[in-house]
């Protein structure tokens, strides 16, 4: 049996899972919302983001849409469960260009075992803002039966 999401925890919970997050740390990018079955964070855009034309490098856009999408789904399983990325397709929409990016990740459909998910990424100039691109992912729930099982095999 698993521990319920306990709703005043799961903020804090994701709060200290992000201190480990070191790939995300190298990056630059930082969540702002972390709410139930969403989560959003911000890029500012630098040179090592960018592609030999000046653009965002799709491989960043694919990169944080993972992530928002992944905390949006961890808001949601039981406290001692994680999620994984199973699955994840993105449609790339315009080219990326701007000062910063705006990743916005939401659970659409929640599941014992998976959690399907999307993500919003939106290139942002001053006031200007353009979708670049859309994600859908499909986020697997891990449990510590799951890694026992690892472990043991």
């Amino acid at each position: 049996m698993h521990e319920k999401t306990a709703t005043n925890n799961f903020k804090l919970r994701v709060e200290k899972f992000l201190e480990r997050q070191e790939f995300m740390k190298h990056i630059g990018f930082d969540l702002s919302v972390i709410e139930e079955g969403k989560t959003e964070g911000w890029l500012d855009i630098q040179q090592i983001h960018k592609q030999q034309k000046g653009l965002v490098h799709g491989g960043v856009t694919a990169t944080v849409a993972d992530i928002v999408a992944g905390f949006a789904a961890y808001t949601t399983v039981p406290m001692d469960c994680h999620v994984v990325t199973a699955e994840i397709k993105i449609s790339y929409f315009k080219a990326g260009m701007g000062d910063k990016l705006h990743a916005i990740g939401y659970v659409i459909k929640k599941g014992r075992k998976l959690n399907f998910c999307e993500a919003e990424i939106w290139a942002v100039k001053g006031e200007e803002r353009n979708l670049i691109a859309k994600a859908t992912t499909t986020m697997a729930v891990i449990t510590p039966q799951d890694i026992n099982h690892k472990m043991n095999a």
